[in-house]
């Protein structure tokens, strides 16, 4: 298998080429030139433990030795603390999959866990060395840098906008002092820090000189290791429920999470309805439900890894949706860029539908499921189970994603059910750790100049 990249002009490259480079040198994200059909291995990967199905799933799209893919998931999910590494558990009449149980607390540890081992495994049979830069609305920071810190010939720079990430958020990033981590507070919104990571990549002189790398969504592993609890929650569901088919419900900002589940749909899984779920950042479930994709102000919420307005992800999709055409895809970016906006016709003979849920709502969702059935969800997950609720076919089994634990929430958590009732030791521990931490202006000139610096200086 090899990838091409949606806008068409880049070259075709392999897994582990692709791994590297994140961003295509024409500005597009990478996909693999065919999505296999698993539709006839689905009832012999059904009962499989997630390991050995993240193993079958992902040898689809690697070019990597067996035994190497192997070693690495192994030593990636060895690291969450639950057995089944995104456990399902029934919460009244629906499913969650708790995708919360590794370093982090949040969903971005089951690629970012993998991910971290995946570039060192190329370094260590290319040589050189790798500087990751990305950006962050919360979760994918910390995920990403407890995937890299302290790793061999890698140097790791994380942008997060400035107060715009929850305390325990910033913590878990700004709190390791691994020599080979880097973060920075950007004075604007995380669609400022997605551009100027865009913006560096795309001074491909920049780009190679400095052996830049990737570890947002843009990096096509990260989709992969996504794809694999979308078979895992679905086949438990099935088996628990006798169905023959599920629906999903997925929190989303950056639209790589339900990206995830669209290959997973492509590939054969029974998933009947993608419930896209958002907060007040609408853009995404606006498009689904109007044709029209606008950017609009960025809100500030109690979710803020949803608080976005360009989803960097989206872009697959839509290459998708334009016939796999990279010219025309390439034509409708470049218009968006310039005018902020794209149309397609409304709706999709696919399976998504798309809603948003507001504040108040997610309070009241985060209260009614810890009332009733004693389980608290974190605020991003509350926004997909309302939506859900709203949106959900009949007589179908609902697996919701739960993306985060509620503790990395907690003032969201007090707002809704009072007090001391979300708490986890290793959040607990944060808050004695000493912190690290430089500001940078929104100026792609500025971070260059701050990585070159570094870089140069030798640093790590």
């Amino acid at each position: 298998m090899h990838y091409i990249s949606t806008r068409g002009s880049a070259e075709r490259l392999t897994f582990s080429q692709v791994v590297m480079a994140g961003l295509a040198r024409d500005g597009g994200l990478f996909l693999p030139d065919e999505i296999p059909d698993a539709s006839a291995r689905l009832k012999r990967w059904a009962g499989l433990p997630y390991g050995d199905l993240a193993f079958e799933v992902m040898r689809c799209f690697t070019d990597l030795q067996p035994a190497d893919l192997r070693r690495l998931i192994d030593e990636s999910y060895r690291t969450f603390s639950h057995p089944e590494v995104t456990p399902v558990v029934g919460v009244g009449d629906i499913h969650v999959m708790e995708l919360f149980h590794g370093p982090t607390l949040a969903f971005k540890d089951v690629a970012l866990q993998l991910l971290g081992r995946l570039f060192e495994s190329v370094l260590a049979k290319e040589g050189g060395s790798l500087n990751i830069v990305g950006a962050t609305s919360g979760d994918t920071g910390s995920a990403a840098i407890h995937g890299v810190k302290g790793r061999s010939g890698i140097r790791i720079f994380v942008m997060h906008p400035k107060g715009r990430v929850s305390p325990v958020q910033e913590r878990q990033m700004t709190s390791v002092l691994d020599a080979n981590v880097f973060n920075l507070a950007v004075s604007g919104t995380f669609d400022d820090c997605q551009r100027l990571v865009k913006d560096v990549f795309g001074d491909l002189a920049f780009r190679d000189r400095y052996r830049l790398g990737a570890v947002n969504s843009i990096n096509w592993a990260r989709v992969l290791a996504q794809v694999v609890y979308y078979f895992y929650g679905a086949f438990r569901v099935m088996e628990r429920t006798g169905a023959d088919a599920v629906q999903v419900a997925v929190p989303t900002g950056n639209f790589g999470d339900i990206f995830a589940g669209y290959v997973a749909f492509r590939m054969g899984l029974p998933v009947r309805r993608l419930v896209l779920a958002t907060n007040e950042n609408d853009i995404l479930a606006r498009f689904f439900n109007t044709g029209e994709y606008r950017i609009g102000k960025v809100s500030e919420t109690i979710s803020p890894s949803m608080d976005i307005q360009v989803a960097s992800n989206f872009e697959r999709y839509l290459f998708y949706r334009a016939g796999c055409d990279a010219a025309r895809l390439a034509g409708m970016m470049k218009e968006f860029a310039r005018t902020g906006a794209l149309r397609l016709s409304a709706g999709a003979d696919e399976p998504f539908v798309a809603g948003s849920c507001d504040t108040a709502g997610t309070l009241a969702t985060i209260e009614r499921y810890y009332r009733r059935h004693g389980y608290l969800l974190d605020p991003h997950t509350a926004v997909g189970v309302a939506v859900a609720e709203r949106c959900r076919e009949s007589g179908l089994p609902l697996l919701c994603l739960a993306t985060a634990h509620p503790a990395k929430f907690a003032g969201a958590i007090e707002r809704a059910v009072g007090p001391g009732v979300a708490r986890h030791p290793a959040i607990e521990a944060l808050a004695a750790l000493p912190t690290r931490c430089e500001d940078l202006p929104v100026s792609a000139d500025a971070l260059k100049a701050y990585l070159s610096a570094r870089i140069e200086g030798g640093a790590a």
